[in-house]
């Protein structure tokens, strides 16, 4: 499988404090990845320098996505070549509805590439379409951007709008924060129908009740900066039982 991002030897300070300490991370197209490890150590960090976030320093290191030096690349043409970053608290934008922010955010896209714009129709077709991802109403895909929404249905509207960006790599800051069962399902089935063999999934998360939804194929442990054990689902169900203790012992053994 052809690599999507490569991440080599990453180190990222803010204000002077280094938060990453040398990680790497490949993921290849058609991949999930589990990204797990206690609060504190990283794990939004690297998603928000992989997505463009300005606040942080990289001091050290590399990403490669597609090929290309992704450091290099301001953060919306980031988006424009197809990275999506689902954040852990999605902001209200007031006054914006959802159809323009979306046909704004795709028609750019779209003209990146060299695509010619959606006409209104298809436009509305595809928002019919990928409303059923998440099982969106129009109560609330009318309304603007985020405003007014519980937690669960901001997550819910960050899945649709992945869904209709349709991105090769797609960074979910801890998606299930906050959700209930239910909720917790319906986004869990989106990210699932929107997996395929050409993109790529990097799951942030806490729990392993969300990877009985999403089932990895790498769970990674981010511990003090650095990515210290990788393995398959095993590892999250191990995390579950034994908490984080047992790899500062490991580390120190």
């Amino acid at each position: 499988m052809e690599t999507l991002l490569e991440v080599r030897d990453l180190h990222v300070s803010i204000e002077g404090k280094e938060i990453l300490k040398g990680v790497d991370l490949t993921i290849r197209r058609g991949e999930k990845h589990a990204l797990m490890g206690p609060n504190g150590n990283g794990k939004s960090t690297l998603a928000a320098v992989i997505a463009g976030r300005d606040i942080f320093k990289v001091t050290q290191g590399e990403i490669l996505y597609k090929g290309k030096n992704l450091l290099a690349m301001p953060v919306e043409d980031r988006a424009r070549e197809g990275i999506f970053l689902g954040f852990q608290y999605p902001v209200e934008i007031k006054g914006v509805s959802m159809s323009n922010f979306m046909r704004t955010a795709l028609n750019d896209i779209r003209k990146y590439r060299g695509l010619e714009p959606l006409g209104t129709a298809e436009f509305l077709a595809r928002m019919e379409e990928k409303k059923k991802v998440v099982e969106l109403t129009a109560k609330l895909s009318n309304r603007a951007v985020n405003e007014g929404f519980s937690g669960g249905e901001k997550k819910k509207n960050e899945i649709f709008q992945m869904a209709m960006l349709e991105p090769e790599l797609a960074l979910l800051d801890e998606t299930d924060s906050g959700l209930d069962i239910d909720a917790l399902r319906i986004v869990a089935n989106g990210v699932n129908q929107l997996h395929n063999k050409d993109n790529a999934m990097l799951v942030i998360t806490h729990y392993q009740r969300l990877l009985n939804y999403i089932v990895p194929d790498f769970v990674h442990i981010l511990y003090e900066g650095k990515i210290v054990k990788t393995g398959d689902k095993s590892l999250a169900l191990k995390l579950e039982e034994k908490g984080y203790d047992w790899i500062k012992s490991e580390l120190e053994a």
